[in-house]
């Protein structure tokens, strides 16, 4: 009697929860053979429970010593279902595509807040060094380093800073500040962000002084007669060049605002969860930096025209707003399956 024990006691087991396992069976078959984007919405949730339970029998049976051919195929069972509750389910071409379709702009929007304060933090550090020197054109140096700025300062005359403008003329033109803003912001893009964890306030500070050196170069330029000039070519890259630094001072808040309101969230937990959606801002903020390198390189070199340039500008700002900020569709559970 006691040989027949277990045998009788894997039976009963086996009764009482085959219905489960052959449904999880039928679910990862269909997968397998299909993808996950041919399983229902139903079927999808109950792919987790019904891979838990499933781990859980398996467990039991190791523990109780059970038949080693139920053992055998609640092992194989579990780890068909593994890789598709938690395994890569797409290939890498197709990651970067749900990233730049729906990870990384459902990230930036998600931001909305911080960006609106990244924004006005930049704009306050500009009207406030405009205004400064407009009371003491000295308070430039203070926001841009002489070396930098080589005679494109408050002494410097019209015609100059005009010709400045138009013409590449290597290192000792314009096209160096170009250069050192691009250079300038990609640093800043990366402090902003890093600095987010201080509960936000060195990405504040960042923001402002960043935006108090824009402020200084702009009221040069628009003292001399030449705001609109200036303008022009600043816009050309500077709409992607500045929104990208935008975007990073706003996952940076985000950090820093998680660390100092963490809600019902432990504080660690918080400023992780805030952490991994700034990293995938910060990510495409790379992406914009790099077509901001492009515009800057080629687009204000061949277009000289003021118009064609504010054109270039509006037409970029359009492409982000609505790239981010226009209405979509959810992204449908599953829809990532291969």
């Amino acid at each position: 009697m006691t040989d027949a024990a277990p045998p009788l006691k894997s039976q009963r087991f086996r009764r009482e929860r085959e219905a489960q396992w052959k449904r999880l069976d039928a679910i990862v078959t269909k997968a397998e053979k299909k993808s996950l984007r041919t399983l229902s919405d139903q079927e999808i949730l109950d792919l987790p429970v019904l891979y838990r339970g499933a781990l859980s029998s398996l467990s039991v049976a190791r523990a109780t010593s059970l038949d080693a051919g139920l053992i055998a195929y609640l092992e194989s069972l579990s780890a068909r279902a593994y890789f598709f509750v938690y395994g890569a389910r797409t290939s890498p071409s197709k990651q970067v595509a749900t990233f730049f379709r729906d990870a990384w702009p459902q990230a930036v929007r998600g931001l909305w807040r911080e960006t609106l304060v990244s924004v006005a933090a930049l704009v306050l550090g500009a009207v406030m060094a405009a205004w400064l020197m407009g009371q003491e054109a000295d308070w430039f140096y203070a926001f841009v380093d002489g070396g930098l700025a080589s005679g494109r300062d408050p002494t410097a005359s019209a015609d100059s800073l005009r010709e400045t403008l138009y013409h590449d003329e290597g290192s000792s033109g314009l096209s160096a500040f170009a250069a050192f803003l691009f250079t300038h912001n990609a640093q800043i893009a990366l402090v902003a962000f890093a600095l987010g964890f201080a509960f936000g306030a060195p990405t504040l500070i960042v923001l402002l002084a960043n935006g108090a050196m824009l402020g200084a170069m702009i009221h040069v330029f628009a003292s001399k007669g030449l705001g609109y000039e200036f303008g022009g070519w600043l816009a050309i890259h500077g709409v992607t060049e500045l929104f990208a630094v935008i975007l990073a001072g706003a996952a940076g808040l985000r950090i820093g605002w998680a660390v100092a309101f963490p809600g019902r969230m432990a504080r660690l937990d918080a400023a992780a969860a805030a952490g991994r959606q700034g990293s995938l801002v910060l990510v495409g903020v790379v992406v914009m930096l790099f077509c901001a390198g492009l515009l800057e390189g080629f687009g204000r070199q061949l277009i000289t025209h003021d118009g064609a340039r504010y054109a270039v500008a509006a037409v970029t700002a359009l492409i982000w707003a609505l790239y981010f900020y226009a209405p979509r569709r959810a992204p449908r559970a599953g829809s990532d399956g291969s």
